[in-house]
């Protein structure tokens, strides 16, 4: 005959080991975010408060790369398609963007840079994809990304033989209520 103490116990290390692993499962995105933060994984770029003080030897071409994901109806292109830049030194791009609706929008770029080994030395000082963005109907604005390259990647062997690598976004519709819409909303109330 079984032991009531012992279904208990087995009872609740199962609920106990579900909620550990549902806790897990919830908490791998974040920490795989940070993860690819930390160490450009997946080219995934850093964020840097200052430029560097020092300079390095050589010089790679980095080419833009924009995308627009379906559900918004934004025009989206790099000013220029590829620069060449000294690693240590710091460059200013722009990004065209158009919201080309009739209504107000927002959106959230995501990025990346390739190969993957580049991100850990890709460095951003600002970057309009660090916030959202939002736009009237048929405006059409400037964006800049201030970046350098680190000149650590020269020491790097996997980087040794890159020449050139990507820096890509793609914008993804916010999933938040844009303010005119949501003023709205609150006029009926």
């Amino acid at each position: 005959m079984a032991h009531p103490l012992r279904h208990k116990i087995i009872a609740t290390s199962t609920v106990a080991l579900v909620a550990a692993m549902l806790g897990m499962a919830y908490a791998a995105v974040p920490l795989y975010r940070m993860f690819c933060a930390a160490t450009g994984y997946n080219g995934t770029t850093q964020v840097a408060a200052t430029a560097p003080r020092i300079q390095g030897q050589r010089s790679l071409t980095v080419r833009f790369d924009s995308n627009v994901a379906p559900g918004l109806d934004w025009a989206f292109a790099p000013e220029t398609n590829a620069i060449k830049l000294q690693t240590g030194k710091t460059a200013t791009v722009f990004f065209k963007v158009t919201n080309r609706s009739r209504q107000q929008t927002r959106g959230l770029a995501q990025y990346n840079v390739s190969p993957d080994a580049a991100g850990a030395y890709f460095d951003k000082l600002a970057c309009f994809c660090f916030s959202e963005q939002t736009l009237e109907p048929g405006e059409t604005i400037d964006m800049p990304v201030v970046f350098f390259l680190d000149p650590a990647l020269e020491k790097d062997e996997i980087m040794r033989n890159v020449d050139s690598l990507t820096l890509s976004y793609t914008f993804f519709a916010s999933k938040t209520t844009p303010v005119a819409a949501a003023g709205q909303a609150l006029k009926k109330l």
